[in-house]
């Protein structure tokens, strides 16, 4: 009974003296640490900016099979939000300020942890420098987890570096993944449409796109009209040289209607035109390759530009479709006079919201 009793006794001193060592451990921590991914410093900038992708490549929350996650309406630069609940822990990541292409600021939450997050973004030889710094406060649970898998800096250290590879495991594959295909002279039928109207850095288009298009989306919903297809951009101006274009954000709907005097959201409708049409399967960030095939495709042909706007890009398949930037596709349309008589019009049906005939670029 005696050595039960000293038994008892020795552990909780052991209790005791472990928690005493751990309470005089330092609670602060900073951990840095870098690899190249090998794509361009827009491509990942614009990656880790956006909120949806985090699951993806942080490794914190990817090794966790359990973990049930929750954006909010922002997913996008400053104040971009998520939470989630795992098997490891509950935890909030948000964003707190950034500098566009150079570096991201963040904050998070990890049970009663507190982490300060930075990721810098540089040019280097065969793509660009990644580097994330945490600097943080672990809670009394979290040193002792800490203490007894290595220390912070071997847990912490670990999670980044798998991070990034993970990360550029993704980009790599996912950014670099793409087809494009010129697929000759198209007929695009009319398309009554919903829009807002404003100049745009071209390299904003796609972010302002984001937030623009759930509102008219919601437009339509509270005033019951019914949308009929993908959306889509009117590219009024597109210049490259001073970076800039006049754009139409669109959502096409079924019926044309007249919006109310002085709603920010306007009601207007493209006639039937003949197009040239451009697929390209994979990331936005080949826009500009793709807008170089079609004129260079446009001029080879002697084919006569006949349009109000540069070009059309529609959203056939997107982030709202799938999160995988290689499996998304773009449309765009470039209004021309056909050499020859228009292509025969296939009617549109219930099932073919945005219809148009093809052409064998050969018959041009």
């Amino acid at each position: 009974m005696k050595i039960l009793k000293y038994f008892f006794l020795l552990l909780l001193l052991s209790f005791i003296s472990f928690s005493v060592f751990i309470a005089t451990q330092k609670g602060n921590f900073s951990i840095e640490k870098s690899k190249i991914i090998h794509t361009s410093k827009s491509n990942v900038y614009n990656y880790v900016n956006d909120a949806e992708n985090w699951q993806d490549f942080m490794y914190y929350m990817l090794g966790d099979t359990s973990l049930k996650g929750q954006f909010y309406k922002n997913t996008l630069g400053k104040g971009a939000k998520f939470t989630w609940e795992g098997s490891e822990g509950t935890g909030t990541i948000q964003t707190l300020s950034l500098k566009e292409n150079d570096s991201i600021h963040q904050k998070m939450d990890w049970d009663d942890s507190k982490f300060k997050i930075t990721w810098i973004f540089k040019d280097t030889l065969g793509g660009t420098k990644v580097t994330v710094k945490s600097v943080g406060e672990m809670s009394f649970s979290y040193k002792i987890y800490t203490a007894l898998h290595g220390g912070a800096r071997k847990i912490i250290g670990d999670l980044f570096d798998k991070s990034l590879v993970n990360l550029d495991r993704s980009l790599v594959y996912e950014i670099n993944t793409y087809k494009i295909k010129v697929n000759g002279l198209v007929q695009k039928l009319r398309t009554p449409y919903l829009y807002q109207s404003f100049t745009s850095k071209i390299s904003k288009v796609v972010r302002n796109s984001r937030i623009v298009f759930p509102k008219i989306i919601a437009f339509c919903e509270q005033n019951e009209i019914e949308r009929n297809g993908k959306p889509f951009i009117i590219y009024h101006t597109y210049d490259e040289k001073s970076g800039l274009a006049k754009i139409s954000l669109c959502i096409p709907i079924k019926e044309a209607i007249i919006t109310s005097e002085g709603s920010d959201i306007l009601a207007d409708e493209l006639e039937s035109f003949s197009a040239i049409k451009t697929s390209l399967y994979g990331d936005y960030s080949h826009t500009k390759e793709a807008l170089k095939k079609s004129k260079s495709y446009i001029n080879q042909k002697v084919i006569t530009p006949d349009s109000p706007f540069s070009h059309i890009a529609i959203f056939t398949i997107s982030k709202s479709d799938i999160k995988k930037p290689s499996k998304w596709k773009t449309e765009f349309y470039f209004r021309v006079k056909p050499k020859k008589e228009t292509p025969k019009i296939v009617p549109e049906t219930e099932n073919t919201p945005d219809s148009e005939t093809e052409t064998n670029p050969s018959e041009i």
